[in-house]
């Protein structure tokens, strides 16, 4: 999501009434009042966040932990940083490159920054999908707290994104990787008992396609609604798997009332392609087309942190 990401602050016209903390009850025994904005994220440096990271994706089942602390910079902007360790598939430990011991990911829900991704092409590629996965869930939460549409339960607000197709490709192994969605945001509940939020998001495909043009085969919709994702590989044998679909996520973020850190979010990312191995890059002399449902499940919890 790097395009999409760096770019934000420029073209999001609402801007947020920032509220701290949550709203104290006026006396003993009566029921707590929701907070004026309960997406607002109230940072304290120090505060430490370990959250554990399950995947699904196709046949591959993982677990991974994102040790994460909240520093401040020089500027006094605040910032999670996190180290990604004890990666795990099937129940055995999974070996990550040496170059994660010293890789941070810098992720914030600061509304007045904008979030910004690493470069891929300097990290282990076993990890790409969950730097990008926790990406996703902060920029949602992000993008909901910058609009500042969602205050009360039920609150709903779409959000037709005006910038190109965004990338994840490293440029080395996976050519081209975009893909373009909306944003359908609903708070579908605010539980001032239990202290939580409960934050949906939809990423849907846009009405027209803004995907690179590529041959002819790639523009024809695979489902419903015009493709909104695209990947092209480069093969060890020189050729190049190519693929065009519909892909849609259903996000849904559990928010902590008491400083609006994450204490758990789930990802439903299916992706209906077809696909083709290909002699060109411009992907004109291809195979034929293959079907192929792809079907990812993402979740993270907190495992242990903040305390408020």
């Amino acid at each position: 999501m790097k395009t999409i990401l760096k770019l934000f602050g420029c073209w999001v016209a609402v801007s947020l009434s920032m509220v701290a903390g949550t709203m104290p009850s006026m006396m003993s025994g009566q029921t707590p009042a929701a907070p004026a904005n309960p997406l607002h994220r109230q940072y304290k440096d120090g505060d430490k966040l370990v959250y554990q990271m399950k995947g699904v994706n196709e046949d591959w089942h993982y677990t991974i932990e994102a040790d994460g602390v909240v520093k401040q910079d020089a500027a006094g902007k605040f910032f999670e940083e996190y180290q990604w360790t004890k990666m795990e598939t099937a129940g055995q430990p999974l070996p990550l490159a040496a170059s994660a011991a010293d890789f941070r990911q810098r992720i914030t829900l600061d509304p007045n920054e904008n979030p910004s991704m690493p470069d891929l092409s300097k990290v282990d590629p076993k990890m790409i999908g969950p730097i990008t996965d926790m990406m996703t869930f902060y920029v949602d939460l992000w993008l909901a707290n910058k609009l500042g549409a969602l205050r009360k339960a039920g609150d709903h607000f779409y959000f037709r994104n005006p910038m190109p197709a965004s990338s994840w490709a490293d440029g080395t192994r996976v050519l081209v990787g975009v893909s373009a969605i909306d944003f359908d945001m609903t708070l579908k509940a605010v539980d001032v008992a239990g202290g939580t939020a409960l934050l949906e998001v939809k990423h849907v495909p846009p009405e027209k396609s803004a995907l690179p043009v590529k041959a002819e085969w790639t523009q024809v919709p695979v489902g419903t609604a015009p493709n909104n994702w695209m990947t092209v590989s480069k093969t060890p044998e020189g050729k190049f798997d190519a693929g065009v679909g519909e892909e849609t996520f259903t996000d849904e973020i559990t928010i902590s009332l008491a400083d609006g850190h994450i204490v758990s979010a789930t990802m439903d990312n299916p992706v209906k392609t077809i696909e083709r191995v290909c002699e060109d890059e411009a992907l004109t002399k291809c195979g034929a087309a293959k079907p192929h449902l792809i079907l990812r499940k993402i979740e993270i919890a907190l495992q242990s942190g903040v305390a408020h």
